[in-house]
């Protein structure tokens, strides 16, 4: 049986925004539509969406769950990939592990100076 928590697609999603970013080759969008449709006919419920039992079991089964993170990582992940704009350049922003942007951080001046930072 192979259960499943959305640990997959919300990873496979993030590398197919990561490939899109920096190659901006069109079938990585492609492959992140082809998740986003199969969550929609496999894990798509009533009130939202819902983990499913076994991923090669058809129709699937859900669980009486969804958590919070299909929200907060693959859903966000898969709106930035289809965003026209480029909300989150990542040359200015990196994601930590629960997909929050954070600015990259950059020496200022005065520090370089005062511990000898050279690069």
């Amino acid at each position: 049986m192979a259960r499943t928590d959305s640990l997959g697609a919300r990873q496979t999603v993030e590398s197919f925004f990561v490939l899109w970013k920096t190659t901006e080759d069109v079938k990585w969008r492609e492959r992140g539509w082809a998740v986003f449709e199969a969550l929609e006919k496999h894990a798509r419920v009533q009130n939202g969406y819902a983990s499913v039992h076994d991923v090669d079991e058809i129709p699937a089964v859900p669980n009486d769950d969804m958590p919070s993170y299909f929200l907060a990582e693959t859903l966000k992940y898969l709106y930035l990939l289809f965003a026209e704009a480029d909300i989150v350049p990542l040359d200015k922003w990196v994601f930590n592990t629960e997909a929050h942007p954070l600015p990259v951080f950059t020496w200022s001046q005065w520090e370089r100076m005062a511990y000898n930072i050279t690069t």
